[in-house]
This record gives structure tokens, sequence and C-alpha cells, in this order.
């Protein structure tokens, strides 16, 4: 989707809206991080999050493939800079035509920075030397496709800030022209460059107005992190900045977290300005962190991260996933890997699983998806310490589980993201007894029965709605615990299960191409919504992935032929894994079943 469109959408509804802009890092360790980062801060509900082309285009290539992962994996609408610098048309052409092939709808075209080393921008032959010519190529090869934003500079392009004063009027009027220009030739929105006075930007978009600009001008806004990053980025970018910050920032130079803390608190005040004078949204420059972007909009009332609206439970793909709206559960923590292994599917289940589903899962073979957690030493490092230096049998195991539904460790082979979904408070405890027991969890709800859809914690699907969900718990167990365990489901007539070890031997109560919804919703004018459910063709290929995880990812992190290495083959290869529902989300009670 174009983002003005749901720019144009936010205004008329008269919603505040925000955004974040990341930058490629330059490192595969810098590249997890940036990932695990914008995980969580995608799950605050940006309208939009860009990446930007590098410093001379330097990090094209990486670009390219975060932002193709930001549209496709992260579920954020995406727009990429793209830039002139270093770039042929050949090359335009190439990552226009990538970024339309994964789907992405939006460009942020740019002249871009000298490369490194020049200290004045240079047309490279077979290129362009402006955005303007770059917002004309991309109408005249991709028509209406794209949507387009261009830079805003509230006080006039760096390359055109000069101390005398008549010579600045004519430069930022001129400037404002070249800003029409680009507009006119196609451009749809504009994000502004850094600012430290609100009359300024205020000042611009009445200058805007007056010449004829009637598109969104969003605000960019760069919180005040680190002293040192502060002078470096409004020296190269000329920008005034206020006495009172000046002054206030050198009493506390040396003190990172009071620089960290005014940065909050000034870029507070300055959006509350902003928001109060009528600007729609705010586009947030994060510098790849979370914490001063994400408080400044706590602290003027544009985003509660405790209360954060979801269509749907699982987070949707903008664009190239038409119509999708059931997923089977399974993946539930892994939901990127879901989608990597289901991007080739030719149409998506809508409605009930079973009207279109592809049997054609995708292969697994990104150490993003099975070998997170060794891609690195520090990653290695970082799990060895949670999940132990040594295993000395499947009780050190176990003990891992328990440490993680206590809290005490937030990661697991199984999951995705840091520790357990909040809406596992429920049961709790229960969790806690089954994994001392020996069943090692790896994915659970609890039952719900017509909680409104407006709650904080288990609400999805838009207000005036109530949800249901059955009660579900997958896990690992040995293989002597197993027929114990199915005779007692079996003497549970609410119960359905799927029981199948690495080998693909399959012990199950369940119909063979029978779906089972295990969450639905009720809504105001809508049919009945399903989004997750229980299938026996799904649940065999996620047993392959969830069985290989135990190598992949633990596994690898000792020694081959190490006796702890062996203690998860032996479980990977002996072991059972369970899926487990209780039909009944009114009166039945799962882990009683349990004996808990």
């Amino acid at each position: 989707m174009k983002i003005v469109d749901k720019i144009n959408a936010n205004i008329q509804e008269g919603k505040t809206f925000f955004s974040f802009e990341y930058f490629p890092p330059r490192t595969e360790e810098g590249v997890e991080n940036l990932f695990e980062r914008l995980d969580r801060m995608v799950a605050y509900g940006p309208t939009f999050c860009d990446i930007t082309w590098g410093a001379g285009g330097s990090t094209a290539d990486v670009t390219l493939g975060i932002a193709t992962k930001m549209q496709n994996l992260f579920c954020v609408e995406t727009m990429m800079h793209l830039t002139c610098t270093n770039m042929p048309v050949e090359a335009l052409d190439n990552a226009l035509n990538e970024v339309r092939k994964a789907g992405l709808q939006n460009i942020l075209a740019l002249r871009g920075d000298p490369p490194k080393g020049q200290e004045e921008f240079k047309q490279i032959e077979g290129g362009f030397g402006n955005a303007l010519d770059l917002v004309k190529y991309i109408r005249e090869k991709h028509g209406d496709y794209f949507g387009i934003g261009v830079a805003g500079y509230p006080e006039a392009h760096p390359d055109f800030i000069v101390d005398d004063e008549q010579q600045m009027k004519k430069n930022y009027w001129d400037s404002l022209a070249y800003l029409k220009e680009k507009i006119d030739a196609g451009a749809d929105f504009i994000i502004t460059q850094l600012f430290y006075r609100v009359e300024r930007f205020l000042q611009f978009v009445e200058d805007c107005r007056s010449i004829g600009i009637t598109c969104p001008i969003l605000p960019g806004v760069m919180p005040i992190m680190t002293y040192g990053g502060f002078k470096r980025m409004t020296t190269f970018c000329k920008t005034d900045v206020p006495q009172a910050i000046t002054d206030a920032l050198e009493a506390i130079k040396d003190n990172d977290e009071a620089v960290k803390a005014f940065g909050i608190q000034q870029g507070a005040e300055m959006c509350k300005q902003l928001l109060d004078a009528g600007v729609p949204g705010l586009h947030m420059y994060t510098l790849n962190l979370e914490r001063s972007a994400v408080g400044i909009l706590e602290t003027v009332g544009v985003l509660d991260t405790s209360r954060v609206p979801r269509s749907l439970p699982w987070r949707q793909v903008p664009s190239t996933r038409p119509g999708e709206s059931v997923r089977p559960i399974f993946w539930s923590n892994r939901p990127k890997a879901y989608l990597h292994r289901t991007l080739d599917w030719d149409s998506f289940p809508s409605g009930r699983w079973g009207n279109s589903r592809s049997p054609a899962y995708g292969t697994l073979s990104d150490y993003q998806f099975m070998r997170r957690h060794a891609s690195s030493d520090k990653r290695r490092d970082a799990a060895r310490a949670a999940w132990g230096a040594e295993l000395a049998g499947p009780d050190d195991v176990a003990d891992v589980f328990v440490r993680y539904c206590k809290g005490e460790i937030t990661m697991l082979p199984w999951a995705e993201l840091e520790g357990l979904h909040s809406e596992t408070s429920l049961i709790k405890e229960q969790l806690l007894a089954l994994n001392a027991a020996g069943y090692l969890t790896i994915n659970s709800q609890p039952a719900l029965n017509g909680v409104p859809s407006s709650d904080a914690q288990f609400g999805w699907g838009g207000p005036g709605g109530y949800v249901y969900q059955k009660a579900y718990v997958e896990f690992f167990c040995a293989a002597e615990k197993l027929q114990p365990l199915l005779d007692k489901l079996d003497g549970a007539p609410s119960i359905t299960y799927i029981a199948v070890n690495a080998r693909g031997d399959v012990r199950s109560n369940m119909k063979e191409d029978s779906v089972n919804a295990v969450t639905w919703g009720v809504f105001p004018g809508r049919e009945i919504e399903q989004p997750t459910v229980v299938d026996l063709v799904s649940f065999m290929v996620w047993k392959d992935e969830a069985f290989e995880l135990w190598g992949s990812e633990w596994g690898t992190l000792y020694e081959e032929g190490s006796s702890s290495r062996q203690v998860l083959a032996d479980i990977a290869g002996s072991w059972w894994l369970v899926s487990v529902v209780d039909n009944d989300h009114v009166k039945g009670n799962l882990f009683e079943v349990f004996g808990l």
C-alpha cells in the first residue's frame, strides 16, 4: 500500500500517527541486532518504517535485503531510500525492480550525500544529479506503482545555507520552488530534515502552502541521544540550534544518561508543540535505537506500549499476502520462519484454512531462522550462559525450560521473540509445573470465553467484538511418558491431540484432513474470524523444524562429540512432540488431564 494513502486515511480519521527510520548496519551482527529491535518497535504500530540507502550509496545491497525483510517478515509498510550517489541508471533499475518484486511500493527519492572522501556531490556518468530527475525517472519507468516521498529542508539544504542574510533568503525560497518541482513531477509527500526550532518548521509548512504545495508534510524528529552524535549531526546539517539547548547540553555533556534523559524531555516538548499546532504525525529518526524515540512518543501520548491495537493475533504482511487471515498455531513463536516458508505460495488462506492452503512449505536454510543463536561468538556466549555451559542430562535441559517460564532467561531455540507471550500469565503456574514434570513446553495459550476485543492483553480485531480461544499446549516429552499420557488424553472427551517423533511416527485422535480452529472472534457486521488453527498436515511440516532446532540452535553451542551435544541429540532422536487442544473453552481444564 502507498504510504501517502495511509497518511491521508489517518488525517481523515483525525488519528495521530508516527513512523520510524533506520539505517543499514555494516556488520551481520549489527543487522541481527537491528532485526531484534525492529521486531519490538514494529509491534507498537507505526504507520510505516523506512531504511536509508547508506552514506554515498555504500550499503545498497544491505539496504535492499533489509527493506525486503522489513516488508515481508517484520510485516510493516516499508519505504526504501534511493539516492543518486554512485548509482548509474542500470543500478537504479535493478534496485527498483528488486523492491517491486518484493512487494514494496514506497521510495524516498533523494540526491544523496557525497561518497566518503568527497566534499561535494558529483553526478556519476550514466546517473542522475538530483532528486527531481530521480522522481521523474521513477514515474516514467513505473507509472503510478510507487508512492514517492521526498526531503524538505525547513532551513534550506545545507549546501545553500550561508551567512549572508539576503542570499540566504533567496536560497530558502529557491529551495521551496525546487521542492514544488519535485511534487509536481510526481512525489506524494515530504519528510523534513531534522530541526530544533518548531517555529521554523511551522513557517516552512506555511511557506510551502503559499506556493501551492498541498501534499502531507511530516516533521523529521531527531532525538538527542549523545552529546558527540548531536554535535556531529547538527554541524554536518548546519542546523540552527537554540541557545537554551546548547547551554543545557554543555552542562551535562559528560553524563550519557543525563543527555539521553534531556533528549527525551526536549524531544517530547518539541513534539507536543508540533501536535498542538496541528501536525498530523511524527517521523522519528531512531538511529537504530529504541529508548529515545519510543520514550518521546509515550510522553506525548501518541503511543501506549501497553495497549497496542491488533487487527489479528499475529502480524499481517502489507501488500504481498492479500486476504491472508488464517495460520497454523504451531509457528506462533516463530512467525518469521513461517512467513519465509510460505513466501512462494500463490494464494494464502482466507476465511477458512481449508479453502486455500498449499502443502508446499519451503525449507529453512538461512541461519537467521535455524542458527540465530550460533551465528556469532557473542550470540553463542549469550546462549550458553542461558542454556548451560554443560548439560549432564535431560534434567538440566528441563531446568532451562523452567527458568524460561519463570522469566529468569528470555531465549529459547523455538521462540524468535524474547520471553513468554503476555497472555501466558494466566497459565504460568501450570506451565511451570508441566516443565518441572518433564513436559517441555514450546507453545501455549489459555482458554478465553468472550473477552472484549478491546482488551489490552488479549484483544484483537477492532472495537465492539469478542474473542475466544481453546486452551492449547505443545511440548516435547520422553518416549516413556507418551503412552501413559495418551491414555489420559483418550479418557478426556474434549481433548484432541497429535503426537509425532522425528522419524514421523504419528499418534493422534484427529482425522488426517481435519482442521481445528483454536482462536476466533465475533465482530459487528462481519463473519466470524478464526485466525489460528491446528491441522495435521502443517504439524508434520512443523515437527521437522522443531526437532532440527535441538541441534542447529542448541547442539551447535557445544563441541562435536561432547556429552552436552549428545544429550540434545538423544532428545531429538527419541522424544515426541505433542500438540494438545481442549475443545471445551467454557468448562474445560486442559491441565487437569496432566494431574495438575
